[in-house]
């Protein structure tokens, strides 16, 4: 046996709805863990839209991701900021608010954060 494997965000082992219809989070699982493509809607915002599914003053996953489209602005609890657009790799640790920036969804693909992200 070769090894290969194949999975498709079309057809996902999960899906977690955000607050008010403002995105989702589509999950395949590997053997190395989920992986998982988030679609955030403009006007989203984590203090509104995960964080009362997550009951943290703040989103405590670290994330490990590519920005395929739109915009994200994150911000530390200690201020440090940063904004990300589509090309960009993200490592974002702990601690942190996020909102999406303009009119475009953005779209996330993220192999560290996700795990326990947005869950119910």
């Amino acid at each position: 046996m070769s090894g290969l494997v194949r999975k498709s965000f079309d057809e996902p082992e999960e899906v977690r709805p955000f607050e008010e219809g403002m995105g989702e989070l589509r999950l395949v699982n590997l053997d190395a863990g989920p992986v998982g493509r988030a679609v955030f809607q403009p006007g989203w915002q984590w203090s509104k839209h995960v964080k009362p599914i997550a009951r943290t003053e703040s989103c405590e996953a670290a994330h490990m991701g590519y920005v395929v489209s739109g915009r994200m602005e994150i911000v530390m609890d200690d201020g440090e900021q940063a904004e990300y657009g589509p090309g960009d790799f993200m490592i974002c640790p702990p601690g942190h608010d996020a909102w999406i920036l303009g009119d475009e969804p953005c779209v996330i693909v993220d192999w560290q954060g996700f795990a326990d992200y947005a869950k119910r």
